[in-house]
């Protein structure tokens, strides 16, 4: 798990919220490509160092974290998150296996209410090595209206020493009646030169196109690299919309190509108003009078986004997304060459 000294504009936050945060129950957010989970992580370590002010990373607790393996720190995250960060299995989300070892059942999004009741018991059970508890659910909105409601009056009346972190990139996407209860802490991006800078020492190609493809998170634009994104591919996607070929989108999973096709939705959107686009080159996008279509288009995409366990047909179905893209740019009046 990479830290402060791999991530340096983690080091700022960590080192303020380390020292100066004494409430129980925290709701940590910000974008995951920024390092929430990581920076969530170093809190609790540093929360459990036996050399304060930490984490350290030399005495037995930080061991500990760092092998993951910490009794008194409990990471609850859904399987898909689980295996994402090759995390290991979820507590109490483990399924049956078949005989060759493989889970019969697709992997959960969602946090349920058996891993929440069983973390409940753990926070409220005596600290191990006597520097308290730390409880981290990740990402927390992935927890149902159950299992949420469930969480309540642990994060009224915690078990003593125990802490929890609630790590989550938006968090109106919380229950109210958890907000309440706690306080909030917002991790911002880096500043985009300090991004830009780190991003080329990670001999990333197209540093720029790709930071702002990924909204200023430079952990997302590495993912995007990672996975051969290049600057020009992501800036054709517009005249890719326009011609209505969707052979490269097509071959990415349905929630990242849906989530792309949202982005350029947004930019596009903005435009017709005459704000700046956050994602796309302005001098990719095409003019767009009627933003009303695009507003059709963008429900559309939020709807699809929401299912995205169900088994698409994935070249059809976003074959057909940028078929209804294609239209609602048109429909707006969308031409080339308006900068």
């Amino acid at each position: 798990m990479r830290n402060e000294k791999d991530l340096p504009w983690l080091a700022e936050p960590l080192a303020a919220w380390r020292d100066g945060q004494r409430g129980h129950a925290l709701i940590l957010h910000g974008g995951f490509g920024s390092g929430l989970f990581e920076l969530a992580l170093r809190l609790a370590q540093a929360w459990l160092c036996e050399q304060p002010p930490g984490p350290c990373d030399q005495c037995p607790s930080c061991h500990l974290v760092l092998a993951r393996t910490h009794t008194d720190l409990r990471v609850v995250m859904p399987e898909t998150w689980a295996q994402t960060l090759q995390w290991g299995a979820s507590d109490g989300e483990a399924e049956p296996a078949d005989g060759e070892g493989k889970s019969k059942k697709k992997p959960s999004r969602e946090i349920k209410v058996e891993a929440v009741r069983q973390a409940i018991d753990w926070a409220h059970s005596s600290s191990g090595r006597g520097r308290g508890k730390v409880l981290v659910f990740f990402p927390a909105d992935a927890m149902n209206t159950v299992s949420a409601n469930a969480l309540l009056k642990t994060l009224e009346e915690p078990g003593q020493g125990v802490r929890i972190l609630l790590a989550v990139e938006d968090p109106e996407h919380l229950l109210p009646t958890i907000r309440s209860r706690c306080q909030r802490l917002r991790l911002v991006p880096p500043a985009p030169a300090e991004a830009l800078d780190w991003l080329n020492r990670q001999g990333v190609k197209d540093a720029d196109t790709l930071l702002q493809a990924a909204g200023g998170e430079p952990l997302a634009a590495q993912a995007l690299a990672a996975e051969g994104v290049t600057g020009a591919q992501w800036s054709s996607l517009p005249a890719q919309l326009a011609q209505g070929d969707a052979r490269w989108l097509s071959t990415w999973p349905v929630p990242q190509a849906v989530k792309a096709l949202q982005q350029l939705c947004h930019d596009l959107m903005a435009h017709a108003v005459g704000a700046p686009p956050r994602y796309f080159p302005a001098a990719s996008l095409p003019r767009v009078s009627d933003a009303s279509a695009l507003a059709q288009w963008s429900r559309e995409l939020a709807r699809v986004n929401r299912h995205a366990d169900h088994p698409w047909q994935a070249p059809l179905l976003i074959e057909a997304l940028m078929a209804q893209g294609r239209a609602a740019v048109q429909a707006g009046g969308g031409r080339r060459g308006y900068t």
